[in-house]
């Protein structure tokens, strides 16, 4: 049987999804996320090539953790100058910036270079149920 690779010009066009994350674990959310973006969860997936379709995910602020990762998980922020480093509590991130939570677990599940950049455009993250996206009629991801 022969492997056969997918160049970029072969990529047919993306699909869109959309996941409801209100209630859903974060660790859970961002591996079906990550997935759905490198295009893992197709036939068709080849690593050096971004085959993965653009994801929307809505309720971002309904996201779940467990244990005490609410209060006790930390963000860190560096300015490059000495000293001034700081840290922002998931509660903290949640009530001001809730898309950051999931885009930050998502980034940390996709490589590190310019392919996994340009997959991380295709995630749309939004804090409350309402997205400009419905003109793309994005399918449901289902994450159980």
């Amino acid at each position: 049987m022969k492997t056969t690779l997918v160049q970029n010009e072969a990529v047919q066009q993306r699909a869109w999804r959309i996941v409801d994350a209100s209630g859903v674990v974060l660790g859970k959310l961002a591996v079906k996320v990550a997935d759905a973006l490198r295009g893992k969860d197709k036939p068709t997936f080849t690593p050096h090539v971004d085959t993965g379709d653009f994801v929307v995910v809505v309720n971002a602020d309904k996201v779940k953790l467990t244990g005490k990762k609410e209060t006790q998980k930390q963000y860190m922020f560096y300015s490059q100058y000495l000293g001034n480093e700081r840290y922002e509590s998931v509660e903290k991130m949640r009530a001001h910036r809730p898309e950051f939570i999931i885009e930050h677990a998502v980034k940390g599940m996709l490589q590190r270079n310019r392919l996994a950049r340009a997959m991380m455009r295709k995630l749309k993250v939004y804090a409350g149920s309402e997205h400009p996206h419905a003109a793309q009629q994005p399918k449901p991801m289902i994450i159980e």
